[in-house]
Order: C-alpha cells, then structure tokens, then sequence
C-alpha cells in the first residue's frame, strides 16, 4: 500500500503525468513486496516553491508513504530511483528534489485496516 505525492513547480502534462505513472509504478518495486499493483500517485504540479532562498529554478517534493517499513538500502534505490525520473521526465535537477519517507503499521482500506 505505497503512495507517492510529488509537488514540483513544473506544470506537468498528460503525457508527462501518464510517463511518471508508469516509470514510478515500476520503481516501487525497489522496496520489497510493495508493487505497482498497491501504488496509489497523486501529483501537485504548477506549485511555487523555493530552495535555499531561490525560486528562480524548478523544484520537487517526493512523499513517499507505505505500510510497514523497508530498509536503508531499498530507500536508497528508490530515491535514486525517484530522483532519475523527476529529472529525465520534467527536467529538473537531482539536487533540487527532496524524497521523504514515511512508514505506518495502521493502513485503511475499502472499509477496513490492514
């Protein structure tokens, strides 16, 4: 039961919106036994952000949820992972993205908790 926000600055196309959705949808699985198939994406585009006192270049923020945990490794890969994507299909630099983890033992779904 992943789920992954991005906010970026960047205004993001169908298209674009379509490609992140397919390329995080595989990335997921760097954490193991979570998979596309449980991905819910949501996606906070046009936003005005600034970094470091700048706002005169793009930015994102990758907020990444699941059910249970995962280790410092499969983390690693997957903000790699997440940081590669944002910068090949919107164009903005790795370092101007932020990837944050959250981990939850209590996950709701369709009337009931996991």
């Amino acid at each position: 039961m992943p789920f992954i926000k991005t906010t970026t600055s960047v205004n993001i196309s169908d298209a674009k919106k379509d490609a992140l959705k397919e390329k995080l949808g595989q990335a997921i699985a760097l954490i193991p036994g979570k998979s596309e198939s449980w991905l819910m994406l949501a996606f906070d585009d046009g936003i005005r952000m600034s970094f470091k006192g700048n706002t005169d270049e793009d930015y994102a923020f990758a907020d990444v949820s699941i059910f249970g945990s995962a280790s410092d490794a499969a983390y690693d890969r997957l903000t790699a992972a997440i940081c590669e994507i944002l910068n090949e299909e919107l164009g903005i630099k790795m370092s101007n993205i932020y990837v944050k983890y959250e981990e939850s033992n209590h996950w709701g779904w369709n009337g009931s908790n996991f």
